[in-house]
């Protein structure tokens, strides 16, 4: 079946997460995305953040963010590499990068360049702080952009300092942001006929995606607080202790109106409470918090967190139990529905991995598992470029590939 982007072809020129979650999305959605790396190979294939990998295999980091790809190798050092890659240029529809500030126009490839080169072209560029600004020539990564994007101010409690999110609030964020305007600027271009640049910042995105939290800040409240898992605008809402007790056995409970209340009083076994007036509002019941809290963890405590999950659900009570990372990743739910997948990759093996989180019904999605370091050399140059599969050896020899 045709794929909602097909024919679209993408020059990958990005690494660690930001840039290369984009590429990967429209990977999913049908586009060919050339990965293009350096002939050492991206930094992330070895691993990040001192994690223990294998040294056989690429890094699961990577693995998991580069999917539906093809990679080659080029040395953008040298002159070679660098007319190779404006050939390359001339072929796409897109280029997306996301190296240091001012990193690809000194390489000679900022949009100005490649617009040169090739009119239609769209050039997304990720950075931390835009290509604009007096923070334009800072270095960032995820959690800069959750310290200036205001996430950071409001994560945590009372009495901790400001916490950092484990989601790529900032770099997949703004990957998904920065494929959000390549599909608009593909759709202006089927008008136009000319490309164009888009600027995507990792500070602008955690704002966007912060930006209800901040609703307390236009009622007179500066610095907003940090108020924990306890919701500060329904009650019961937090997470709850449940049985065995290990590190995971929680679950998130929100009671949102009177209805879900009077639900959540029966599941538990005390309607009463369901029909007291004084908890029949709100802020009636977040004036009781702690009361009600206590209920809540007396009853949860009895239970498992997926006991207490079907029975709240069945009732219609919002609720879910804490998943760790084995758990979603064997979740029957995920695995139904086709998000989480198995895929072999050819050197670590059998993988268990989330895969396109954008479901259409004409354009299905086929996981396939991130490419070897130039797995593709041959296929793409000889195609692209008219490059014998002699000169791609020779061109490897040379350390141009």
């Amino acid at each position: 079946m045709a794929k909602a982007l097909d024919g679209i072809r993408v020059l990958d020129l990005t690494q660690y997460e930001a840039g290369p979650s984009c590429c990967e999305t429209l990977g999913w959605l049908g586009a060919e995305v050339i990965k293009i790396e350096p002939p050492s190979g991206e930094p992330a294939r070895r691993g990040i953040g001192g994690a223990l990998e294998r040294p056989d295999a690429d890094s699961s980091f990577f693995c998991l963010l580069n999917m539906n790809k093809k990679s080659i190798t080029l040395n953008l050092k040298s002159e070679r590499g660098r007319k190779m890659f404006a050939e390359l240029v001339k072929t796409a529809d897109v280029f997306v990068e996301n190296l240091g500030p001012g990193s690809v126009e000194r390489l000679g490839f900022g949009y100005d360049d490649v617009a040169r080169i090739n009119p239609r072209i769209i050039m997304a560029s990720i950075k931390g702080f835009g290509s604009t600004g007096p923070y334009a020539s800072y270095n960032s990564f995820e959690m800069i952009a959750q310290a200036m994007g205001g996430v950071m101010s409001l994560t945590g409690t009372a009495d901790t300092p400001p916490l950092r999110v484990e989601a790529g609030l900032g770099d997949t964020g703004s990957g998904l942001h920065a494929a959000i305007g390549i599909l608009a600027a593909l759709e202006q271009r089927h008008r136009t006929g000319v490309g164009q640049r888009i600027d995507v910042a990792q500070m602008d995105v955690v704002v966007n995606l912060t930006r209800i939290h901040f609703r307390d800040h236009y009622n007179g409240v500066n610095p907003i607080l940090r108020h924990g898992n306890r919701s500060p605008g329904a009650a019961p809402s937090n997470i709850y202790r449940c049985r065995p007790f290990g590190p995971n056995d929680w679950v998130f409970i929100h009671v949102a109106n009177l209805d879900m209340w009077k639900s959540f009083t029966r599941v538990i076994g005390q309607p009463e409470l369901g029909e007291d007036p004084g908890l029949a509002d709100r802020h009636q019941r977040l004036a009781r918090v702690q009361e009600l809290e206590a209920i809540v963890e007396g009853w949860t405590g009895k239970r498992t967190k997926h006991e207490v999950m079907e029975l709240l659900a069945a009732a219609g009570v919002p609720c879910g139990a804490v998943l760790d990372s084995g758990e979603v990743l064997t979740n029957e739910h995920l695995r139904q529905r086709g998000f989480i997948t198995d895929i072999d990759h050819p050197v670590r093996g059998r993988m268990a991995v989330p895969g396109n989180a954008i479901r259409m019904s004409a354009s299905p999605t086929e996981v396939t598992p991130a490419p070897l370091l130039g797995q593709h050399n041959v296929e793409i140059y000889t195609k692209l470029l008219g490059v014998s599969e002699t000169d791609v050896a020779e061109l490897k020899r040379d350390g141009v590939i």
